[in-house]
């Protein structure tokens, strides 16, 4: 079958984040997440983004009320003492770990998403240096150790 005629399918991004969230907590670990701030949507205290990035924990006894659906992760916490609302689209969410062994995943670039316009043109090939066969460029981790 041709991608042309492939059904689309819903980000897988949601259910892989539900997978090791709950793979994080059943080892008894921490559960967090790395949160690109700038993105539209994210609602998170301003005061806890560092560099347009902020890492939440999403633990049990760290949040109220966490719901995590195919549109995003929202709860309440406390930042310096105060309650705030948090709600992160998924296409925020970079990466999930566990705080104490840092074992987790970066989350893939979405494959899902709206079907493409029918009247559409195909991009014309890159006829450029290396084909088809050029390797994809290689990205920079964006991550770091946070402690």
């Amino acid at each position: 079958m041709s991608d042309e005629h492939a059904p689309r399918m819903t980000s897988h991004r949601p259910y892989l984040l539900r997978a090791l969230y709950e793979w994080i907590v059943d080892n008894g670990m921490t559960p967090h997440v790395l949160v690109d701030a700038e993105q539209p949507g994210v609602r998170v205290p301003t005061h806890a983004v560092k560099e347009g990035r902020v890492v939440l924990n999403i633990a049990e006894r760290a949040v109220t009320r966490l719901e995590m659906d195919n549109a995003g992760v929202r709860f309440s916490a406390r930042f310096g003492g105060v309650s705030h609302p948090v709600d992160v689209p998924i296409s925020a969410v970079l990466a999930i770990y566990a705080r104490e062994t840092g074992h987790g995943m970066v989350l893939p670039e979405d494959v899902g998403g709206p079907a493409p316009d029918p009247d559409d043109e195909p991009p014309a090939p890159d006829d450029g240096p290396g084909g088809d066969d050029a390797p994809a460029p290689k990205r920079g981790s964006h991550l770091r150790v946070v402690k």
